[in-house]
């Protein structure tokens, strides 16, 4: 009869990335993340497997979650241009610019990687744009044109706040994506025709 787990999946990976984002995945040991979790390795070792399964593991948490705060985010913010700028802008709390502009990198490098991982970041792609797209134009193949455009000018300017940081993460990013509205969409930052 197989024993009950005291303490849930969801809550041991929570914890095991915390773990990972400080040791970075090279440094991710089933030690190392036991004692985080509050469990043996014996235990993760039968939960996970080997080390590659519990990275991967972990790593599908933080997509859950990425997934579920996405969801959260396109359902508040508002379907107009200024809603997709708002909509990006939660996604990317301010208070950790600095971590995953640094640190993230890791992650991000084992996402690119690991195949399984990379469809998880390819679909969460598909679903930013979408969402974006939403709010940028009501015809929809130009709205997912734009959608991945909007995206990419997010990406590339968090990228080079990390190099420049002349002012903080979230004004930066704000400047960026209200700058591309102007000169993408006709309306600019008014609500899309």
């Amino acid at each position: 009869m197989a024993r009950q787990k005291t303490i849930p999946d969801e809550t041991v990976l929570d914890t095991i990335l915390e773990t990972l984002r400080e040791t970075g995945p090279a440094g991710l040991t089933f030690v190392r993340a036991a004692k985080a979790a509050g469990l043996s390795p014996a235990t993760l070792v039968q939960r996970y497997g080997d080390r590659e399964a519990l990275l991967e593991a972990t790593l599908l948490r933080a997509w859950d979650r990425l997934d579920a705060e996405t969801e959260a985010a396109d359902a508040t913010a508002a379907p107009t241009p200024a809603g997709a700028i708002a909509f990006l802008l939660r996604l990317m709390p301010t208070e950790n610019a600095e971590r995953d502009a640094t640190d993230g990198l890791l992650l991000l490098r084992e996402d690119i990687r690991n195949p399984t991982l990379r469809r998880r970041g390819a679909a969460w792609g598909n679903r930013v744009a979408e969402a974006l797209g939403r709010r940028l134009s009501s015809d929809a193949g130009e709205g997912r044109r734009l959608g991945w455009e909007m995206a990419s000018v997010w990406q590339g300017a968090l990228v080079w706040w990390a190099f420049t940081r002349s002012q903080p993460a979230g004004e930066t990013i704000r400047e960026a994506l209200e700058n591309w509205v102007e000169r993408a969409l006709p309306g600019g930052l008014s609500i899309p025709g």
